[in-house]
């Protein structure tokens, strides 16, 4: 199981209509407004690396409000 981060830059204003909207997407587990220079912060989970880049791209990244994303692979040292 792959599991990431993704950081997500929206339109002003449109921060709790994104995390409520990305929240209903399968695999993502937790998707939350914070303050900083990101609007909302996701943790997701796939069975694949090609699996959430999929989720990001497909999924993630067509919600209405969002301007940017960054995504962060956990990894375990």
């Amino acid at each position: 199981m792959v599991h990431a981060y993704i950081l997500i830059q929206t339109e002003v204003g449109k921060a709790a209509q994104v995390a409520s909207t990305i929240s209903e997407i399968s695999g993502v587990t937790r998707a939350e407004d914070v303050t900083g220079p990101y609007d909302v912060i996701v943790r997701a989970e796939a069975d694949t690396v090609d699996e959430l880049g999929r989720l990001v791209v497909a999924r993630v990244q067509s919600v209405d409000g969002i301007t940017r994303t960054l995504t962060c692979p956990v990894v375990n040292i």
